[in-house]
């Protein structure tokens, strides 16, 4: 295939530095690892790493043509092209490799600090109810049809991703949605898609340190360059910056969506509700030619705003009322406000791992009226401290008792972790124990739990794995909790 002319030819932009820019090319790769013969191959500089240094390694191994984005001494009989950034080179020449899979689907992206994952999987879930077939990628990993597959991080690195759409579009999915991160956008992990529908759910300070964002106004900025990769952006008006964010789009047009405001899409008379087989929500939902009362089966308040964030997007792309209205009464998204026991006592687990979710959670908890609210919870290791400063008086606060436990402790002793949540905890007069084993924690609530508690198990969610001494042990909260209550019903649970 001559890759760069075809990449060209949709807006690439580069500049010869010798041999045949337009020679035929066996594969693209950027993994000096896994370099074939004939291949283009992208020198990418890392933290770490700099595959332009490697370049004679490159050329033995059988490369036809590499992409700079340095000076660099290029080996006789090598042919390159300079580029001015080689992450979003990589991106655009993904897209042509694959045949420019993003155009073959409808392509919906949705960022915000919280709520991606669940937006994601409730429009996943309209547009099939509407009749259409539609692939995803996100934190939850990659499903297309029934297969499902494990993925690194939320938003893969572009050639994962356009190799992703290829399957899709070939799978005959119709739509294509993910979750879009800030760190996916600075990495130019998601050049050459212009999105149909970008939506932005919110954001509060998250991601930031040494390997992640410097600041809050990066973190805000790079948040922002969705919306210039879209044809329509959807705007949730109740974040204090979706004034920011509609000052920076660059599209056809914007939509918004409110819980509070007037918006283009609204919520009224939001009720939460528990009955034989049904614990969810209820609202009213408005936009200038609906007026429907969807239920959606997934509690918690901020579940209602990512319900009103989907089905406004599913009402943009022409799903019809019934769907709207019904499409997300049994929906379910694996450790995102999963209940996992529901009888006597109440079991769920949830990703929230930073004091925004943690503390939306408890609340959204607080209104279905439990007679003692349980959290159990641990940080991260080898990450900022303040989330453990925080998660630690937002647990003080707002539950009958935390249960203090290991997460993915990393590099970190958990103890250290453990009296890091246990300084801010004490300061708030909150009662809680420590169980540093996990699964013993779990054990524990489910052993002692009384009719009408509400136990919430956070900060892994869907993960499978415990990440200790940097091994990574299999850990699925929700698999642990069902032992706990074998162990306490008998193999009845």
């Amino acid at each position: 295939m001559k890759l760069i002319s075809k990449a060209a030819a949709n807006g690439f932009v580069y500049e010869p530095v010798c041999g045949d820019a337009d020679a035929d090319v066996t594969a693209l790769c950027y993994d000096s690892r896994k370099v074939t013969e004939g291949c283009l191959f992208v020198c990418m500089k890392g933290a770490n790493f700099d595959s332009h240094n490697v370049l004679p390694d490159i050329a033995k191994a059988g490369a036809a043509l590499v992409v700079i984005e340095h000076d660099c001494e290029i080996p006789e009989g090598l042919g390159a092209v300079r580029v001015a950034d080689a992450r979003e080179a990589l991106a655009e020449l993904s897209a042509a490799w694959f045949d420019f899979p993003a155009e073959k689907m409808v392509t919906i992206g949705v960022t915000g600090t919280k709520g991606k994952t669940t937006t994601t999987h409730m429009i996943r879930a309209l547009i099939e109810k509407n009749g259409g077939k539609a692939g995803l990628i996100g934190t939850n990993g990659i499903t297309i049809g029934d297969t499902h597959t494990p993925t690194k991080n939320t938003t893969p690195e572009s050639y994962e991703i356009q190799e992703t759409f290829a399957k899709m579009a070939e799978a005959g999915c119709t739509h294509a949605v993910m979750e879009v991160s800030s760190q996916g956008l600075m990495l130019h992990r998601v050049g050459g898609i212009l999105y149909d529908v970008a939506v932005f759910t919110n954001i509060s300070p998250d991601h930031i340190g040494p390997n992640e964002h410097k600041d809050f106004d990066e973190y805000l900025r790079w948040k922002s360059e969705l919306f210039k990769r879209c044809r329509v952006a959807l705007i949730n008006a109740d974040d204090p910056h979706a004034d920011y964010m509609t000052a920076n789009a660059e599209c056809d047009m914007i939509y918004t969506y409110s819980a509070e405001k007037r918006a283009d899409f609204t919520m009224e008379d939001l009720r939460y509700i528990s009955e034989d087989g049904f614990v969810g929500l209820g609202f009213r939902f408005l936009s200038p030619d609906r007026d429907l009362m969807p239920r959606v089966g997934i509690p918690g308040r901020f579940n209602a705003d990512n319900a009103l964030a989907a089905l406004a997007t599913a009402d943009i792309l022409g799903a019809s009322p019934e769907v709207l209205e019904t499409g997300l009464e049994d929906i379910r998204v694996n450790g995102r406000m999963e209940i996992a026991y529901s009888g006597d006592f109440t079991v769920l687990v949830d990703y929230a791992h930073n004091a925004v979710s943690m503390e939306a959670l408890l609340k959204t908890l607080r209104e279905y009226d439990p007679k003692r609210l349980v959290v159990v919870f641990g940080c991260g290791g080898n990450r900022a401290k303040d989330r453990r400063y925080s998660m630690g008086e937002i647990g003080g606060k707002m539950a009958d008792l935390s249960v203090i436990t290991a997460d993915n402790s990393r590099f970190e002793k958990v103890e250290d972790i453990i009296a890091d949540i246990r300084g801010s905890i004490e300061k708030t007069g909150g009662r809680f124990i420590e169980i540093p084993d996990r699964r013993e924690a779990i054990f524990h609530v489910v052993r002692e739990a009384q009719p009408g508690d509400m136990i919430a198990v956070i900060g892994k969610g869907h993960e499978d794995y415990q990440e200790i001494n940097g091994v990574r042990h299999h850990f699925l909260d929700r698999e642990v909790i069902g032992e706990a209550l074998n162990e306490r019903f008998g193999g009845k649970g």
